[in-house]
């Protein structure tokens, strides 16, 4: 629902009825709507966390083929949904960063973590000499993540991979070479 709608529209009516629970059984496990976003924020980012580390962090690919591979795989992924919801801590950032602390640490906490693996990569590429950019992993790291989550943006907008593919097309033949 937050993905479809966004977390200003949906009330906590819509997530009980959802869920077919009464309203108070919601207070029961969340002190707020803040406090179940929180949640929701990490249930989502842990829920592919497994996938995304076993991914990007298997030695028998090549670093640089790993990152290709992940962005691949999402491309596909969005393709199938007709380029709708985009990713949902990109979402949140937008619609809920400016109003809540909770949500907004979470959020910065799993960009974070997200950009470390995506860094891990860009390290043993640059190591190998795959990578011959020589600005710090972190910062090209940082830079993948913001590039990719802008392109995001443009795909729901565009409803199109062409931001996507221009990401691709930028971050494997220029940036990161």
């Amino acid at each position: 629902m937050l993905h479809e709608a966004g977390y200003a529209a949906t009330g906590i009516k819509d997530i009980v009825d959802a869920a077919d629970v009464p309203k108070g059984s919601f207070y029961n496990h969340f002190e707020s709507k803040e406090a179940f976003g929180k949640e929701v924020v990490d249930f989502y980012f842990d829920s592919g966390l497994v996938e995304l580390r076993a991914l990007l962090g298997d030695s028998s690919i090549p670093p640089l083929e790993r990152l290709r591979r992940f962005f691949d795989e999402k491309i596909r992924s969005y393709r199938t949904v007709d380029y709708t919801r985009g990713c949902l801590m990109g979402n949140l950032s937008l619609e809920v960063a400016d109003h809540s602390a909770l949500i907004r640490d979470r959020l910065a906490m799993h960009f974070r973590t997200w950009g470390s693996l995506f860094e891990g990569c860009i390290a043993q590429a640059q190591k190998t000499g795959a990578i011959r950019n020589s600005l710090p992993a972190p910062m090209l790291a940082q830079f993948l993540l913001n590039s990719w989550e802008g392109a995001l943006i443009r795909m729901r907008v565009e409803k199109s991979d062409a931001p996507l593919q221009e990401f691709m097309e930028v971050v494997f033949r220029s940036l990161l070479v």
